[in-house]
């Protein structure tokens, strides 16, 4: 590649327009290109596009670094370098890139080494064709912080006190969080309380769940929407997470101080912005030199100077001096940083979101028999304790959330076993004058003066399987949860074998019902739950103590993504 004097004599037939126009956007393809000049001439055959993509933050700053590095008249085997810069979210080139054939970036820079890893990742599993991804050294860093109006950060102690993470998952607390699937935001901020809340071989605790089912409940399509309620003013408008850097930009942008930022003491992920070189069999000639040329330009004082001004600390934590709280809203002083997650860390934590925020069609069925009286042992009788899980994990849902509740014992409602307290339907969908959620509460409180009875399992089980298969809706994951703490005693029912049999025979993979399957105490038939929760692709569990209800149950909702076959 050379580098040509423009005012040389007669070395190039290009023109060079100045910086002012030197930016054309192509809007179809979404795309900047920097440089616009004649390719005519015998040093100049021809063009050579360098395209980039890279996160809409620091795009301003790439759009300069791409003004300077075409000053200098790049040439490779005779064709201007024309540098092609496209803003664009870090999940949508993640998403993309593994099986891009058809002009890729040749340079991508994301928000966060977490979403470049899990493309490289998922690019190697593509065989030779995918493009191979280097990362490399990151450009500026900003680290995730927990942001809000001053109202509703001093509620939580700011600026006295640092926000903890405790905080974001404390149940009494509002707030937010963008979607992780496709914001950076969302992501490193499920990796903080997942170091919180997770166990050490990375599968989910139920707290981590129910956080999860708390935070997720009204959860954001982008970062973007949690600042707009801020910034216009709403009142009571959640508390969230966001880059230091948005903090900034967006104070910047009101003219004023409207969100303040706080750096929780236990350490946070930060923002990375490595540079990645992108490349694909059949990428054009010259291309590897033109982006070692572009990615010194990146890496330029002039550059650098650009990431400060609009806000970025640099590669290794270091913020421009002059932030302070009562005018930025951010501050400049060394932060805490924990490990960025790796590719296989990152898989988890998009499966575990992706099993808590999909929609559920549930029937809970809970056991009302004459032993559900007995007491555990804080105190509580076994009814109680079910109650007690069924309705916080039933707070935690969305009001989408399809929720239907039936008691069981034998001949509730003969000829049946059972009773319907409450249709399944929408949380949020009135019935009966008030809420489904509010009716479900209603249903579930009731359940202590229906205890009496044997305990009709298997002809119940049954029916709560055949009810949840024949309405079926293939837009929700369906299942039916069944409490219990004894064993089938109603000798006129269908037997063990033949209703494990029936179940097999009438599972249908295009519309899976997986059972899940609890049983509380010593004397719940676990062999029999077992086979059950099996024949259908579920799962049974065993809960001891009270508090291992809900336990089991924030389990059994983060595995619906898998079931059956988990």
């Amino acid at each position: 590649m050379t580098a040509r004097n423009p005012d040389g004599p007669g070395r190039f037939r290009r023109v060079l327009l100045p910086v002012g126009a030197l930016i054309g956007v192509v809007a179809a393809a979404g795309i900047t290109v920097v440089a616009l000049r004649a390719t005519s001439g015998p040093e100049c055959k021809g063009t050579l596009p360098l395209k980039i993509a890279v996160t809409p933050a620091i795009e301003e700053v790439v759009r300069g670094a791409a003004d300077d590095y075409q000053t200098t008249q790049p040439v490779v085997d005779g064709k201007c370098v024309q540098v092609q810069v496209e803003a664009r979210g870090a999940a949508d080139v993640a998403n993309e890139l593994p099986t891009a054939q058809i002009n890729p970036p040749a340079l991508w820079v994301p928000d966060s080494s977490m979403w470049a890893a899990e493309t490289q990742r998922q690019a190697g599993d593509e065989g030779e064709e995918a493009p191979r991804l280097d990362i490399l050294d990151p450009l500026a860093s900003s680290p995730l912080v927990i942001a809000g109006s001053e109202a509703s950060m001093s509620a939580l102690g700011w600026p006295i006190t640092p926000v903890t993470w405790a905080k974001v998952v404390d149940p009494k607390v509002p707030v937010t969080l963008s979607d992780p699937t496709t914001s950076t935001e969302g992501l490193a901020t499920l990796a903080v309380i997942r170091a919180q809340l997770g166990n050490p071989d990375g599968t989910p605790k139920p707290e981590l769940i129910g956080a999860l089912l708390r935070v997720g409940r009204n959860a954001l399509p982008s970062v973007r929407d949690a600042f707009g309620k801020v910034v216009q003013g709403e009142e009571n408008a959640p508390v969230f997470t966001a880059a230091e850097q948005s903090v900034l930009a967006a104070n910047r942008t009101a003219g004023s101080r409207r969100v303040v930022a706080s750096y929780p003491k236990e350490g946070t992920v930060s923002f990375d912005y490595p540079l990645v070189r992108v490349t694909r069999s059949g990428e054009q000639a010259g291309t590897a030199q033109a982006a070692d040329g572009f990615a010194k330009a990146l890496r330029a004082g002039r550059t650098a100077q650009r990431f400060a001004e609009a806000g970025f600390r640099t590669p290794d934590g270091k913020a421009p001096g002059g932030w302070t709280n009562e005018e930025h809203g951010v501050r400049g002083d060394d932060v805490a940083v924990l490990k960025t997650p790796d590719p296989d860390q990152v898989s988890e934590l998009l499966r575990t979101w992706g099993a808590v925020s999909l929609d559920t069609r549930l029937l809970a069925v809970l056991d009302v028999s004459g032993s559900m009286a007995e007491k555990m042992s804080n105190g509580q009788t076994r009814v109680e304790a079910a109650r007690e899980a069924a309705l916080t994990a039933l707070g935690m849902l969305p009001d989408t959330s399809e929720i239907g509740l039936w008691a069981f014992s034998t001949n509730k409602k003969p000829p049946n076993d059972w009773i319907e307290l409450v249709p399944m339907g929408p949380l949020g969908e009135p019935i009966g004058g008030a809420p489904r959620r509010v009716q479900l509460q209603k249903g579930a409180g009731g359940l202590p003066a229906l205890v009496g009875g044997g305990t009709a399992l298997h002809e119940t089980a049954l029916a709560a399987f055949r009810h949840v298969q024949r309405t079926y809706d293939p837009s929700k994951i369906n299942s039916v949860t069944l409490i219990t703490d004894g064993s089938n005693d109603d000798i006129s029912s269908i037997d063990l074998p033949a209703l494990v049999a029936t179940l097999k025979q009438e599972v249908d993979p295009a519309r899976p019902v997986p059972m899940i399957m609890v049983g509380l105490g010593a004397d719940a038939d676990m062999n029999a739950l077992r086979q059950i929760a099996e024949a259908t692709g579920g799962k049974a569990y065993q809960a001891m103590e009270p508090e291992d209800i809900r336990g089991v149950l924030l389990d059994g909702i983060s595995q619906r993504r898998c079931r059956p076959n988990c």
